[in-house]
């Protein structure tokens, strides 16, 4: 069965399928740079993803071949020339604004307790590339190229990019990708552990399918507690702090319907069918 999500905005296609909530960002028009409306309907999905029922994972693509150019600086150029300014309230409503819009899309990608994908059939620029290295895991396409692009704009960069791969590959080597704004082709991507996978153009949505839908129906409380745990011990806890919090889960994990699937399961040498419980 499958289903689709109205977010109110054609900027972004939701379907869900095989417990797997393929979320698109789609103006190819604009290599699917961020929009108001894109941002606010990709919120709507992940929050929808992060408490339905059906969803075990979650994907983030972009269509017509990109995944996300970022920032629309062709509009913000529009809007510059015309004098226009979005919103209202000043610099410090429209910094809350930022900083809401940040947590509600890249944070929740981080948080959210389900393992999420980004699938990148193209460039990931700015904006986009950190709403990619939110995700759990990436899967690249051959053809694909990884930028930070803020440099080349005049911005600091936002969406917690500076964050993410600083994690991912270290402070040294983020200082210098942030500062050049080299591109990135996906086989070094792949190297520095910007990605996790690079395939094919032509398997890219085959493989992704593939690993979405392992991971939307293995072990969901267990991977809701490793993904709390994972991100616990990234953000600076004491390693003591770290210890007991696995404690904590691993008892409780162990209580689970799952994990008493799984250990029959091992005895019987099949497969473990699990239920989330």
């Amino acid at each position: 069965m499958s289903r689709t999500f109205d977010t109110g905005t054609d900027d972004i296609r939701v379907e869900v399928t095989d417990k797997v909530s393929w979320i698109t960002l789609n103006r190819p028009e604009r290599r699917n740079a961020l929009s108001g409306d894109m941002l606010q309907g990709l919120e709507a999905a992940l929050i929808d993803a992060e408490t339905a029922s059906d969803v075990g994972a979650v994907v983030l693509t972009g269509a017509g071949g990109a995944f996300c150019a970022g920032g629309d600086v062709k509009g913000m150029a529009e809007q510059n020339a015309s004098g226009a300014k979005g919103g209202g309230g000043g610099i410090d409503a429209a910094i809350h604004r930022q900083r809401l819009s940040q947590r509600g899309t890249a944070g929740r990608l981080y948080t959210m307790p389900k393992p999420t994908i980004a699938a990148l059939p193209g460039a990931a620029a700015g904006a986009g590339l950190s709403l990619a290295l939110a995700c759990d895991l990436r899967v690249a396409s051959e053809s694909a190229v990884l930028v930070t692009a803020f440099a080349r704009v005049g911005f600091s960069g936002d969406y917690g990019g500076t964050y993410f791969m600083s994690q991912l590959i270290g402070a040294a080597k983020a200082r210098e990708l942030y500062f050049l704004s080299e591109r990135v082709p996906a086989s070094e991507a792949e190297r520095l552990g910007l990605v996790n996978r690079v395939v094919a153009a032509d398997t890219l949505e085959a493989e992704t399918r593939g690993l979405a839908e392992r991971l939307a129906n293995g072990p969901s409380v267990a991977y809701r507690y490793m993904k709390e745990n994972l991100n616990r011990a990234v953000s600076g806890a004491d390693v003591f702090d770290c210890l007991d919090l696995e404690a904590t889960h691993h008892v409780h994990t162990g209580l689970t319907e799952d994990h008493r699937e799984a250990a029959k399961s091992f005895v019987d040498k099949r497969e473990p069918v699990f239920k989330g419980r």
